[in-house]
């Protein structure tokens, strides 16, 4: 866990605001990422939005599909955690296999821990990247650990024995602007 920073399991409202606080602070500091626009997930309101199909074809529709409206809040929908929950605009076509592509919106959440594919956020070297994480057990209790890339022109990062990846969090949702 970063310094001044408070485990996701123990956290509070005030204790999201301090770890915000921490958090920007570092940002500050750290050069690539300080042109990026980490803000704070906030649930400002009650509205829900119209969900009249669980699901839809892409092909012909169906005239005999029945029509139920069900109203969906996408807070609950998209965010799970809200307190260990932020969100960055990407910056980079790394991952463009994987869908994530310049100026779409990632949601990130502190409090899971990184499982073999994940895409993550990690800090690696003082900078942020957004990557797969990958693990593979070597023997008892030894992974090889590394930072994939999900595009060929971008190389996968493995890091030296002097460096340590952190994963700051992991990414729950891509949010992509049509218009």
């Amino acid at each position: 866990m970063p310094p001044n920073l408070t485990p996701p399991s123990k956290l509070s409202d005030r204790s999201v605001k301090e770890n915000f606080k921490t958090i920007n602070s570092l940002l500050s500091i750290i050069e690539p990422i300080s042109k990026q626009d980490l803000r704070t997930i906030e649930f400002r309101s009650n509205i829900c939005i119209p969900y009249p199909l669980e699901t839809v074809a892409a092909g012909f529709p169906s005239p005999a599909q029945d029509y139920t409206e069900k109203k969906i809040d996408l807070n609950e929908h998209l965010i799970h955690n809200p307190i260990a929950t932020f969100m960055l605009k990407v910056n980079s076509l790394s991952m463009k296999n994987a869908g994530i592509e310049i100026g779409d919106e990632i949601l990130i959440d502190r409090s899971l821990e990184a499982e073999h594919g994940d895409v993550v956020l990690a800090l690696i070297n003082n900078e942020f990247t957004v990557k797969r994480f990958m693990q593979v057990k070597v023997s008892t209790g030894i992974y090889d650990i590394w930072l994939k890339a999900e595009n060929p022109d971008f190389p996968d990062i493995h890091p030296h024995s002097e460096e340590q990846i952190m994963i700051w969090g992991v990414v729950t949702c891509i949010l992509k602007k049509l218009k």
